[in-house]
């Protein structure tokens, strides 16, 4: 069962005040990911696009969080808002994004990054500076004049959540805390002690 409408409102209402506000990257969130012989880890990245069905996030699949997530289909995010003091946790399973959606979302990307998604091994050793930017230069040429199509080991994960938590930050550490979860095919809401 995907989102319901009462939980993708309430965040919305989060990532628009955040946008009101000023938020100088609204739809930043810290995705945890594990694999059984790495450990846990976590990393900063950018919320592309959310529905009913999930949060969704691009990246290289031979990345750390790439490999990590083929190994266990498992992630945690955290948006954190400071200047509106609020936080929305998510928990889930994760699914790659289809083709179709990865190349759509590839193609809207600025070139600079699409060549940059070509010469980068992302999260591997790099010699030097230089050389990462000889990788772009080739990939410039490899694709002058002519769209540049999305590499293969470019893809998309969605975050499929079975919990999701809004915590509203009070005065006194009296916070206003409530988490929706995902049991038997229904969302339950239960409000939480700050």
């Amino acid at each position: 069962m995907g989102l319901s409408a009462e939980i993708l409102a309430e965040f919305d209402a989060c990532l628009e005040a955040a946008r009101d506000a000023g938020e100088v990257e609204p739809t930043a969130m810290t995705v945890a990911t594990r694999a059984s012989s790495d450990g846990v880890s976590a990393r900063t990245v950018l919320l592309k696009h959310h529905d009913e069905r999930g949060f969704v996030f691009y990246t290289n699949l031979d990345s750390n969080k790439g490999r990590q997530l083929a190994a266990v289909p498992e992630a945690a995010l955290v948006f954190h808002w400071k200047t509106i003091q609020r936080q929305v946790l998510v928990e889930g399973s994760v699914e790659q994004v289809t083709d179709d959606e990865a190349d759509a979302y590839f193609a809207s990307r600025p070139r600079g990054s699409q060549l940059g998604a070509w010469a980068s091994d992302q999260s591997q050793p790099l010699k030097s500076r230089a050389e990462l930017l000889k990788r772009v230069v080739a990939a410039e040429a490899r694709y002058f004049g002519r769209a540049v199509p999305r590499p293969p080991r470019w893809s998309g994960f969605r975050v499929l959540p079975r919990m999701v938590e809004f915590w509203n930050g009070k005065d006194s550490r009296l916070h206003d805390r409530f988490r929706y979860t995902l049991d038997a095919g229904a969302w339950k809401k239960q409000r939480l002690n700050p």
